[in-house]
């Protein structure tokens, strides 16, 4: 390859480090990855009879100009060898909103509760298998 080429592929490589980022971020997951990246009742993927076990499910509770939610993956904890990592909540342009990391020693089943205060909206949530890979349900609050 000669210097021109060269230099001409590098700053191509570069602005597209710069531009493509910002290209991918949606606010919505790529209906694509579903059921490869990560798993949905719709998309379940290669998890297909994993569904059940999985998705998580997320119930709202209003109260006083509060929202609450309460997620519950209904799945056992085994211990290392197969358990629910974590819940991750999302807001509808799926930016963090909180998380519960569960301790096997302590948490002898996967249900957290987050309070979101005067938050409207779709809430992600997201329910992560240390075999199976991640789940994704959401609700409108």
């Amino acid at each position: 390859m000669d210097r021109r080429n060269f230099i001409r592929l590098s700053t191509m490589g570069a602005a597209a480090g710069i531009v493509a980022p910002t290209s991918v971020i949606a606010s919505e997951p790529s209906p694509s990855m579903a059921g490869g990246v990560y798993f949905t009742k719709e998309s379940p993927g290669r998890w297909s009879k994993k569904v059940g076990g999985h998705l998580p499910v997320v119930e709202v509770t209003k109260k006083e100009g509060s929202t609450s939610i309460k997620v519950v993956t209904p799945h056992e904890m085994k211990g290392v060898e197969h358990y629910i990592v974590k819940h991750v909540v999302l807001n509808d342009k799926f930016e963090f909103i909180a998380e519960k990391m569960f301790d096997l020693a302590v948490d002898k089943a996967p249900i957290s509760e987050f309070d979101l205060g005067s938050y409207t909206g779709r809430v992600n949530v997201l329910s992560v298998c240390n075999k199976h890979d991640t789940w994704l349900a959401h609700a409108d609050v």
